[in-house]
């Protein structure tokens, strides 16, 4: 990123949507946390938007590790009528939007979003993996749970109804489910809440509750 004394978010926004990653000049400092969220609380964000623009997953476009699907980043106000603009992504509307948001949630993928500091709500919304993603795979493989703030939910289990197919197992991205000795032992405190083991349990055995 060139030198300059004072960015704007749609700067930042712009130069990252062209580079792997982000030089910040000397005392230059941005402030922000990257944040996971559960299909239902995206799904109220998408409703408050005054704008949408849908666009491809630079990630997986780029790494192509896995056949996730492409087009389900989001951009929000401000900045989807900057991508827009610049030809990145097209404008849709809000059941559009959901319909991307549904997609990649069945498919299993955390959605996350990055926002700045001053920010009631953030305004790009990704749809990662943990093999392309460099959020999600950063804190996968360096163990860096603090550089991501988890959903203010949490996934709760209900180990009477539970089959122990393992389905979640394969689902959950951080861990928190695992088989031991035959056993499906569950982890709150490794739970991110992102809620994809919720929409697959065959049982309904699981659900989202606020986290403490």
């Amino acid at each position: 990123m060139p030198e300059k004394e004072d960015w704007t978010r749609e700067e930042i926004v712009s130069e990252m949507e062209t580079m792997t990653a982000v030089t910040i000049p000397v005392d230059i400092r941005l402030e922000g946390k990257t944040r996971i969220f559960d299909l239902h609380e995206v799904e109220e964000i998408l409703r408050n938007a005054t704008q949408i623009a849908l666009g491809d997953c630079g990630c997986r476009k780029s790494l192509q590790k896995c056949d996730a699907p492409l087009d389900v980043c989001l951009n929000l106000d401000k900045e989807a009528e900057l991508v827009i603009k610049q030809g990145k992504y097209r404008k849709v509307d809000i059941e559009q939007a959901v319909d991307a948001l549904k997609r990649s949630h069945e498919a299993g993928l955390v959605h996350i979003a990055y926002t700045m500091k001053g920010d009631t709500q953030p305004f790009i919304i990704c749809s990662c993996c943990a093999c392309c993603c460099h959020a999600l795979s950063g804190l996968m493989r360096f163990d860096v749970p603090d550089t991501v703030a988890a959903s203010a939910l949490v996934a709760s289990q209900n180990s009477e109804t539970c089959l122990s197919c393992g389905v979640c197992v394969d689902r959950c991205h951080f861990q928190a489910r695992q088989f031991e000795k035959g056993d499906l032992v569950y982890d709150a405190a490794k739970c991110f809440g992102c809620g994809v083991c919720v929409s697959s349990c065959p049982t309904d055995s699981i659900s989202m509750i606020k986290r403490d």
